[in-house]
């Protein structure tokens, strides 16, 4: 047993998995980075992992979510075919970047979502969000929808993290219900996106990939459990040191590397 690749993959799967589960982000963001710094695994190929650790670990939090009335499955499915539909252009996009240029992008995005909700916290309620125009609603997820999809297939890491912002900023979201659509969303993009990732890159490493499969499933479960009995204050602010550690610990790993 490579006792390397087992340690790597069960570390990422712990912060993505967290991730995941508090945030609502796509695995990638910390799945990719690791995969690529510590094994060397090709960027595409490292996404493709990441975003196959996806499914599973986002439709369990998307059900614990759920369970708890804080998902948004009418507005979100809208939002859902259309993230799906850009992701598979997103992919084949992926396909012709370098990859540094695939590395960097999931571990900013993720720093600076940290700082944003640490900073400014999301403290919008249900009945606030309840009041957005449904009208506006449609057209803001359609265009939100073509912008994360194609983000999603492009870099894996950004669609989380991009809904999460979307649907908190823009369609006003109050963040329990906005981290259980996004969860829900991302467990039918993130399969869109590995199946594509797949097909075009071809077969992944096996070993890491139910590795990280099985460490991201786990963690995800257990954060969603603790975020939907957190009140607002406190999960902005896990959502925020969680986002926002990973973010800088990665930056450390590749500088000193």
């Amino acid at each position: 047993m490579n006792w390397i690749k087992l340690i790597v993959c069960f570390v990422a799967g712990i912060g993505a998995g967290l991730g995941t589960g508090f945030a609502g982000m796509s695995a990638a963001a910390v799945i990719s980075p690791m995969l690529i710094t510590f094994l060397d695994i090709p960027a595409y190929e490292a996404v493709g992992i990441a975003l196959a650790s996806d499914v599973l670990a986002s439709a369990v939090s998307a059900t614990t979510y759920g369970k708890n009335k804080n998902l948004d499955i009418r507005n979100g499915i809208v939002m859902m075919i259309t993230v799906m539909l850009f992701t598979l252009v997103g992919s084949f996009a992926a396909s012709y970047l370098p990859n540094k240029t695939m590395g960097n992008f999931s571990v900013f995005m993720t720093l600076l979502l940290g700082i944003k909700f640490i900073v400014k916290p999301v403290m919008t309620t249900k009945e606030a969000m309840l009041g957005v125009s449904k009208k506006k609603r449609l057209i803001q997820s359609v265009i939100c929808g073509t912008v994360i999809g194609l983000i999603c297939g492009f870099v894996g890491a950004g669609g989380g993290m991009m809904m999460l912002l979307i649907l908190t900023s823009v369609l006003g979201y109050e963040l329990k219900t906005a981290v259980g659509t996004s969860v829900f969303i991302m467990s039918f993009t993130a399969l869109t996106g590995a199946l594509s990732h797949f097909a075009i890159g071809g077969r992944p490493d096996m070993f890491c990939l139910v590795c990280c499969v099985l460490s991201t499933l786990l963690w995800a479960q257990i954060a969603a459990k603790l975020a939907n009995k957190a009140s607002p204050k406190t999960l902005n602010r896990a959502t925020g040191v969680v986002l926002a550690v990973l973010g800088t610990g990665i930056i450390i790993v590749n500088a000193v590397k």
